[in-house]
């Protein structure tokens, strides 16, 4: 279908009226793209408008749309135009509207994802649409798109198509009916189409460079975000002060199809080196190991470690009882949750060779070695609206194949409480119940809790609130601040409730219970008055502190020190070691008496050839010990 107006012929130049039709010529030669392809233009700037101004941030107080979406929105599809323009007229009017329906049905998905799922297309939804079968994707659709859909704000999305195609209809048969009426010969413009021309191609050039100037930091930090080789890169990318805004659908569905080949590269890897596992004999030592994984817990905010709060009472009796060992030189890592699981699940160690992704992960180990291995996660399940953040963190546990090859069992919803995987049907399954015939099966459980992830105050419930902003001395914060850090406190106590539930489960047992958050938190310890973590900030004594110091224990149950007192003394031994997350494989595998050719008894935090004096490179850029 035409849709736009052909130019008129100019005088040729020997006429005074062909001199100005030159000049204007040049000068109206910025008007020509969005004159060419008139209507596009305006159909397009008003669909990406309408998205930009409806699908605002959600569940965030204040959200507004993006300040810069008209100017950024007209230089991008001036420079679309201008790239039609130089197509041939006859092909440019199927190319335009092949991208035109393109761009159409990525908006009307991405709306239909913002008002079904409340939220915008992202990886994981990508990924879930790549993972779902002809009868659950029947059932989708049976389920959730209806007529009922175009009484939504999908239906303006499907107005402006309908309005699109009879305007472009309407332009058709103009554009035909002038091509009969049109007479062979030059035609004289008019001195005022001249003088409009001029204007507009001025106006336009205005417009281009207060556009190119106001958008060009975001589109800089766009073209470096889909330049990077990892998941990971994007991810720590994105926690950037900088970070791109992915303004338009279609920005947002070429970054789902970027995240998930990325994510898709080391998923191959992962699942190659699965296969090459070996497992050489297992003594099965310790017959019952289990694994808590917490979530942004400052060191510091533990009772455990002298905080001046009754933030973790359960834990502290445990120690002055000598069940429980704190270790008092343990770092993280990572102070990204996604980066910590990879180096942590993964035996392969920050400052060996290669990625995460060059070696076996532990669970598969212990599932060859004779384990049974269940993970239970409030956090890493797939969701329509995670973040890239879960998305990186979880693409590889979330995935079919791998997650069967990793677990025997794991859970199937998420809680808004971490109690709730107490109670969650996994826990009620043979294998974690202690039930024959699974009960003689040695186990490893992996708990993964939410912890103290912001925001604070949904991590526990409100009858279990500990403190109050009048329990704290600090006049250097204001009342906000106070109560940001009551709910921090409040969190960690819950935390410590949760805690001591699942140690309870395993009192009578022969076990060994090993307690690690994937990194710490800021939260107001002095002199910063900041909570949550400084991603792209360098790395220095107070950040390394506040962010990666982590509390770190492990429990043994009465019947494994009776049974295994060298057990029980090799963690006491090691309580002052210094020892850095991405070793913990190591120190599981010496647990169980697994041994294979993955094991290195040196990164084994427990065994006598532990190395005291490897550089812990946190983020694999700062030495640790060297602050």
């Amino acid at each position: 279908m035409a849709e736009e107006t052909k130019d008129t012929s100019l005088l040729k130049s020997s006429s005074p009226w062909g001199r100005l039709g030159g000049v204007v010529g040049y000068v109206a030669f910025f008007f020509k793209p969005i004159q060419e392809n008139f209507v596009f233009f305006v159909c397009m700037f008003a669909l990406g408008y309408l998205c930009t101004q409806l699908e605002i941030t959600l569940h965030l107080a204040g959200a507004k749309p993006y300040e810069l979406s008209a100017p950024e929105l007209f230089l991008d599809l001036y420079v679309l135009c201008f790239l039609l323009m130089w197509i041939p007229e006859k092909v440019r009017r199927w190319v335009r509207w092949v991208v035109a329906v393109v761009l159409y049905a990525i908006a009307a998905v991405d709306m239909f994802c913002y008002v079904r799922f409340e939220s915008t297309l992202t990886p994981t939804m990508l990924m879930l649409a790549n993972e779902t079968d002809g009868r659950e994707a029947s059932e989708f659709f049976h389920a959730y798109v209806g007529w009922d859909i175009l009484l939504t704000k999908v239906g303006w999305v499907v107005l402006i198509f309908v309005v699109h195609v009879i305007w472009s209809m309407i332009v058709t048969m103009y554009e035909a009916r002038r091509a009969k009426c049109e007479t062979k010969g030059n035609l004289v413009p008019r001195t005022s189409y001249l003088v409009a021309r001029i204007i507009l191609s001025i106006l336009i050039v205005i417009c281009l460079i207060s556009s190119y100037l106001d958008v060009r930091d975001n589109k800089a930090s766009m073209l470096r975000l889909f330049s990077h080789d990892t998941i990971g890169e994007v991810e720590h990318d994105l926690t950037r002060r900088d970070a791109a805004t992915l303004y338009l659908p279609v920005y947002r569905f070429a970054f789902s199809v970027y995240a998930n080949h990325l994510a898709g590269k080391q998923l191959d890897q992962v699942i190659a080196h699965s296969e090459q596992i070996t497992v050489d004999s297992c003594s099965f030592r310790t017959p019952q190991i289990v694994m808590i994984i917490g979530e942004s817990y400052n060191r510091y905010h533990s009772q455990l470690y002298g905080y001046d709060k009754p933030t973790s009472p359960r834990q502290l009796q445990r120690a002055q009882d000598s069940t429980l060992i704190a270790f008092t030189d343990v770092v993280a890592c990572w102070n990204l949750t996604s980066y910590a699981f990879k180096h942590f699940l993964s035996l392969h160690a920050i400052g060996d060779e290669g990625d995460w992704c060059d070696a076996p992960m532990f669970p598969e180990i212990f599932r060859k070695a004779g384990y049974k291995v269940m993970f239970l996660t409030n956090q890493f399940m797939s969701k329509a609206g995670e973040k890239v953040y879960d998305f990186s963190g979880g693409f590889f546990l979330n995935n079919p194949e791998l997650s069967a090859h990793l677990f025997d069992e794991r859970n199937n919803k998420l809680y808004r409480y971490d109690e709730g995987l107490l109670n969650t049907e996994a826990m009620n399954s043979p294998i974690a119940a202690g039930q024959e015939p699974e009960a003689k099966s040695p186990k490893l459980v992996i708990y993964h809790l939410m912890g103290q992830h912001v925001d604070y105050v949904a991590r526990f419930p409100k009858q279990r609130k500990w403190f109050t902003t009048a329990d704290y001395q600090r006049p250097d914060l204001n009342q906000e601040q106070l109560q940001c850090l009551a709910d921090y406190d409040n969190a960690t106590a819950y935390n410590d409730s949760v805690v001591d539930a699942i140690i309870q489960r395993y009192e009578g047992e022969d076990a060994v219970v090993v307690y690690m958050p994937d990194h710490g938190e800021e939260c107001f310890n002095p002199p910063m008055k900041f909570h949550g973590r400084l991603h792209s900030t360098k790395i220095d004594r107070r950040l390394a502190r506040e962010e990666f110091d982590i509390p770190f224990w492990i429990w043994c149950s009465p019947k494994n020190r009776e049974l295994h007192p060298d057990i029980y003394k090799s963690v006491k031994a090691a309580r002052e070691r210094p020892f850095m997350t991405d070793n913990l494989p190591h120190l599981l595998l010496g647990l169980a008496g697994i041994h294979t050719k993955d094991y290195r008894p040196d990164y084994d935090l427990l065994s006598p050839q532990f190395d005291r004096k490897r550089p812990r490179m946190l983020k694999n850029q700062t030495d640790y010990d060297q602050l």
